[in-house]
Formats: C-alpha cells, structure tokens, sequence
C-alpha cells in the first residue's frame, strides 16, 4: 500500500497533518521528496544537536559554485516526517531525480529553487480568485493550513490536484522537468515495494501527488529519464556529468527562508509560521504578547490593554471573514489599529525580528564537512564567537588576547572571501587599539568556505597560501604594500618577512611616484600597529622614511601640467598621504612633517599646477596653521584675471574638507563673495557645477550656516576694516577680568 501525503513546503498546517497521518498510518517506509543524494544524512536529522532551520548543500567538490540548497525549518512537512520516522526506526529515504545531473547540466543559482511550491503558471490561482481571494497563497493557507481537523485533508488534496493538472495538461503548463522528476520519484517508490515494504508513506508536494498514483509507468519511466539524460548538455566548466555531488547540512536561517531561496521556495513569514506550529491554542492571545514585548523592547509604550484589545480586533476580523481563526493579515490589521494607531512605521519594526524571525539553525559536530570548515568551528568555539543571523557590533580591544584572537579570525576570513565582519573605522580616538566590526553571519557562507578550502585545511594555512599567490602574481608596490597590511592584521607570520623583503626591493627600484604614493598609506598604518600585534615593524618605518622623503622631492613635478582626470587622481593620494602623515606626527616623528608642509607650500605656489592641487595644498597649510598666506593665495586664484574654470577648481580643493574656513574667516568669505559677484553670467554658468558638487558635500548645518552668510553679506559683521576700541571701558573690563582669573598687578602688566 502507497499513502500519498500532499502537502505545502514549509507550511505548518501541512506539518501537523503529516504527523499525525503517520502516527495513524504506521508506515514500514517513508519516502520523503528531496536529494537522493543526501540518503546518508539523514540520521543527522535525529541528532540532539541539529537545531533547525538547516539546509542540505549539494554541490559539486571540485567547483562548489555548482550549488543548490534545500533547507528544513521546525514546521517542514518534510522535517517532521523523517524525524518522526527515525524516531521510530522506520526506514527513511529521499526521493527525486539525482541533482549531479542538473548540477552538470547548468550553473544553477544557488538562492533558486530546483521546483516551485507550484508550477510557474500558478493554477491554484483560478481557484483563489473563484473564492474570492488575491493569491493562491492566501488560499490555500485558509482551507488547508488553517485546518484544526486532519481527517480526509489528503485524499481532498490529491482529488483537488488531480483537477488542477488534468486542467493545467489541457492548457499545455505542465513542466517538463516536473515531469521527469516525478518519473524518478516513481522508480523510487517502485524500489522500495521490491524491496518488501508493504506500507510506504509518500511525503512530497501537493502538485507531485496525482503524478504518482499510477506506479505501472515503469517502461515509460525509464524512456522518459533516458531522454533526458541525453538531451543534458553538459556545462563545461563543471566538469564530468559522471561525478558526484558532495553533500553537507548547513545552518540555515529564517531571513534566508524569507527570500523564496532554495528547495521547494520560500515563506513569507516564518517567525509566524513558528508561532503557528508551537501554538497548539492561545494562537493570537500569544502572538500579541510577543508583539507587546518587542515593542516594550523597542522603547515604545505598550500596556496589556493594547495585547487584549488586539486579540479581540483579530479574531472580530476573522469572525467577519469567515474564516475559522485569525491569520497574519488579521492580526497585523489589529496590531496598526491598536499598538500603531494606525502607523505602518512601528509594524516594520515588528517584521523583521518577528515576523520574519531571527533565527539561525546549528549543525551537529558529526555533519560531514571540509576540513577548514571544522578548523572554523574551533576557532569559533575558542575565540567564544558563534554565528548568528542577527546583525552584532564588535568593538575589540587588541590588547586583550581573546578580543586579538578574534580579530585575526575576521581578517583571515575577509582574506578569504568569507566577509563574516566588516571593519568600520574606530570611534572615540581609541586608535590602532580598538577595532570596531559589523558581523553577521550568511548560510552562503557555506559555499565560500568550501571555495577556500582549495587554499589550506586551517584558515592559518589557507590565508598563508593566498597571500602567497597573490604575491606571486602581483608585480607593482602598492599590491605588494597591500598584502603586507593583510597579512599583519590577519597574522601570518610566515609571509610577512619575506613580503616585506620584497616591498623594500620594489620601494628602491620604483621610479612610478603614484606607486609610491600609493603604497605610503598601508605601509604608514603598519609602522602603527607594532606594539598591540607584538610584530617587529622597523624595517616598515625605514621604507615609510625612504617613500616619504622622496614623495616630498618628486610630487611638485609630478603635479605640473595634469589634466583633469589626472588631477582627481593626484588629489586623492595627496589627502591619504596627508592623513598619513598626522598620524606619524602623532607618533613623534616632526621631521616628516615640515617637509611635508614645505611640499605643499610649493604646490600651493606652483603656476603650473592644476587648480584643484593648489586649492587642496592651501587648504592643508590652513589647517595646519603652517603660514598666515592663505588669504594672499585665495586673492591671487580669485582674481579677476585667473580663469573662471581655474578659479573654481582651486575653490573645490581649498573646500573639499568642508565650509568651516568660510563660516569662521569672515576674509575668505568676503574674497568668495567677491570674486563671484564679479563674475559674467557666461562665466558663472560655466562653473555652476563645479560650486554646485562643491558646496553640496557640505553638512547641512554649514550649508544653512552659510546662506545666513549670504543673506548678510556686506554688513559690518563681516567688515574687514579696524574696529575702534574705547580704552577707558577696556579698562573697567580688565579689572574684572583680573578678579575673575586671580590674576596679580604684576601679572596684569
């Protein structure tokens, strides 16, 4: 005997029909649809340590891009089959067609799904739309997940089906794929009847059903698969159609369930799905908790009047839709009237933690995997920082070892292409001591691990082995500079003596200034780093000593006669040398600075120099208080007789840092003023776009700060003229002063 148990990926009403089916059926077999391929996972189903949602990868070992994924949540049909019948000891397979030949057929995306919940053509969309609904979607949640009785569900929803694709046959959508699965399906369940199983229960989507009803199709079957077989062409790049596909359980996670990503597609909602299946009464009474809860948690105020009052508007709804209970739709209408007030902005707060959910599956020790990929659980387990589906903020302080061993983890998987952590900038001034990261852990993650798993079977060896090839193949300073940062932060102490041997040899016979240049700022954050990464960086400070001072001696002939892409370039690599520099001063090192500031003097003064190169050196020395000429300078590039066009890119260099300059020196304001006051229209119409990108980097504050400017210009505020000072009243108010600062005669004279 053959039990057909149709039912809806990932739905919870599905799940709990099927459980208790087969509490009643009391199979001998159970065929669940999925990767044959995964038969020997799936006593890791039963594991006390898988923790769903998990997924399935299917993937091929030699390009793991080839991938597909098929993922469980707690309230799959699917997962609760095979739990339950591994908790009785009954025989458990998979069923469908082999993924190795789809796999070498196409490059598959791995977010996409191998079958729809439905054929693409959605027949199920007659019948919502005869009954009134929007989607098919809504339907059959409804009338089949809804449902608090389990009895004659499945025999309804094979008839219902059968309608559907007889209907679906006539007009021609029935997928061919879809057929050829189910013939595989088919040899499946006919195996396991010569077997000896004499009552099979046959757990697989509700549109697969009727397709396997009739088993006496075996020679038609066979045809079917053998031409399939020969009609797949296979992808070069991966490799033989002959090869296997590895197998492994990954975490999965409710956001990824979310986006119709992977087997049998997605759920819009599977923190509500969770609900449902955990709830068995009190269904919305405690989801309304819930919502009160994380509104509580959010900072907005929520009494038990707003949970009570709620519930009673979702089951009212319901009650005035017929329907038998309150579904999401009600209660995310109850919850905008009650706790929103009719707001949308406080329920998208709501959606992401609970509706959608957080969570984040765990895989048991015992799942097969790469070795780099156990190494990465070690470090994870050492370093006490395990993956989560919610976004975290890292703020790592380096001089405490668990904290620096976490660090070299996030950058020895950044180095591999495992972008766990994002590395901001530090805040606070907290220096080269702190590091702050944005983590949040991806299941796609699963695949690039296996990618990088090429390199090493540790992420120590792995990241060694990648600097090592890039090194190899990188022939300019900067790259070279780069992988000297790399490999420091990640700590990879076996390439870092010879990548620095080798930046010192590039350094000496480099002539490019712009490689130079390029290669100052990483080499300027390594000399930083020494003490808190125990890294002896002196050989780093001699180069960073060497690039500087023959950067101050080649740049002012490097700036002359640039064009205007060439210029943007240049401007750039002045500002991160500049910033380079402040932070070597920080460090003690005076010397650099003066000749850095006697470079951009020369620039600033350089009458062959782009316009841009000459307003940003200006700007630098203002900052620096480094002379009192900045005012002659701005004259000259803002004379009548400079070019308009020269006159407005020495404008974006000098204000590239902000208006701070023009808001506090009312002398450079009145030169802005005016030389544009000065200006034709045809000249002003010219470098409009230069003043509009110029000013519109500005904050906001400075740009309001700066119209009230313009609103008053001329006004004795910004008078340049001497101001007349009363001598008498100065003194009467330098008496107090003095009785303010308990300043003595003498100091007063």
């Amino acid at each position: 005997m053959v039990t057909l148990l149709g039912i809806r990926h990932h739905g919870p009403g599905s799940a709990r029909s099927v459980r208790a089916a087969l509490e009643k059926l009391r199979p001998d077999c159970v065929l669940v649809e999925g990767p044959p391929e995964a038969d020997a996972l799936l006593p890791l189903f039963a594991d006390p340590e898988a923790i769903p949602p998990l997924a399935l990868l299917i993937y091929l070992p030699d390009n793991p891009q080839y991938a597909i994924f098929y993922p469980f949540a707690e309230f799959s049909p699917e997962w609760q089959a095979i739990r339950y019948a591994l908790a009785n000891k009954i025989t458990v397979r998979f069923m469908d067609l082999e993924q190795r030949h789809l796999l070498v057929a196409h490059r598959p995306d791995p977010e996409q799904s191998p079958t729809p919940v439905f054929p693409s053509s959605d027949p199920f969309q007659i019948l919502a739309q005869a009954a009134g609904y929007s989607d098919s979607e809504r339907w059959w949640e409804r009338f089949i997940e809804q449902r608090r009785t389990t009895e004659g569900i499945f025999s309804g929803i094979l008839e219902l089906m059968s309608a559907l694709r007889a209907e679906a046959e006539s007009l021609g959508q029935n997928e061919p794929q879809n057929l050829v699965r189910e013939a595989a399906m088919r040899n499946i369940i006919r195996a396991a009847q010569v077997e000896g199983y004499e009552n099979i229960a046959v757990v697989c989507g509700a549109w697969h059903a009727p397709a396997l009803t009739h088993l006496d199709t075996d020679q038609a079957d066979e045809t079917l698969l053998a031409d399939f077989l020969r009609s797949i062409v296979p992808d070069r790049r991966a490799g033989s159609s002959t090869g296997q596909p590895a197998v492994s359980l990954i975490p999965w996670t409710y956001d990824r369930l979310a986006r119709r990503s992977g087997y049998g597609a997605g759920i819009d909602s599977p923190g509500w799905y969770e609900h449902l299946w955990q709830s068995e009464s009190n269904i919305v009474e405690g989801w309304m908790v819930k919502v009160a809860q994380q509104m509580r948690a959010e900072g907005l105020e929520v009494s038990p009047a707003h949970a009570i009052e709620g519930t009673r508007l979702a089951e009212t709804l319901a009650a005035l839709r017929d329907l038998p209970l309150p579904g999401l739709p009600e209660v995310e209408e109850a919850i905008r009237a009650v706790f929103c007030f009719g707001d949308d902005v406080p329920l998208r707060l709501m959606y992401e933690k609970l509706i959608v959910g957080q969570r984040m599956g765990k895989v048991p020790l015992a799942a097969p995997t790469v070795p780099l990929q156990r190494d990465l659980f070690a470090a994870q387990r050492r370093t006490r920082l395990e993956p989560s589906a919610t976004p975290q903020t890292l703020d790592l302080d380096l001089r405490k070892p668990l904290l620096l061993e976490r660090s070299r983890l996030l950058h020895r998987l950044t180095l591999l292409g495992i972008p766990w952590g994002r590395l901001q900038s530090a805040s606070g001034g907290k220096g080269t001591f702190h590091e702050i990261w944005h983590i949040e852990w991806k299941p796609e993650f699963a695949v690039n691990i296996i990618e990088a798993s090429m390199w090493g079977n540790t992420l120590l060896e792995a990241a060694t082995n990648k600097v090592q090839d890039e090194a190899g193949r990188a022939t300019e300073l900067p790259a070279i500079t780069r992988l000297v940062e790399v490999a420091l932060l990640a700590d990879l102490p076996e390439v870092i003596p010879p990548l620095l041997e080798r930046t010192q040899s590039l350094a000496a016979s480099s002539t490019d200034l712009s490689h130079l240049m390029d290669a100052l700022p990483p080499l300027i954050n390594i000399s930083r780093y020494g003490n808190v990464r125990q890294t002896d960086t002196a050989l780093v400070r001699h180069i960073v000593d060497e690039l500087i001072t023959r950067v101050c001696i080649g740049l002012p002939a490097a700036c002359s006669a640039l064009n205007e892409d060439a210029a943007q370039k240049m401007f750039a690599r002045i500002r991160a040398i500049n910033r380079g520099i402040d932070l070597i001063e920080g460090m003690g090192n005076g010397d650099h600075t003066q000749a850095w500031l006697r470079t951009l003097t020369t620039l600033a003064t350089l009458s062959a120099g782009h316009g841009l190169i000459r307003g940003l050196a200006s700007r630098l020395l203002y900052d620096a208080h480094a002379d009192d000429e900045t005012i002659i300078r701005m004259s000259l590039a803002l004379s009548p007789g400079a070019p308009a066009a020269d006159a407005a890119a020495w404008l974006q260099g000098f204000l590239h840092s902000g208006g701070q300059a023009l808001i506090h020196d009312p002398a450079l304001w009145q030169l802005l003023d005016e030389w544009v006051l000065s200006l034709s229209e045809a000249s002003f119409i010219t470098i409009l776009p230069i003043l509009r990108r110029t000013f519109s980097a500005f904050s906001d504050p400075e740009r309001r700060q700066i119209g009230e400017l313009a609103r008053n210009a001329g006004s004795r505020l910004f008078s340049t003229s001497e101001m007349k000072l009363d001598p008498v009243r100065g003194e009467k108010a330098l008496a107090l002063v003095n009785v303010i600062l308990g300043a003595t005669n003498d100091e007063e004279r």
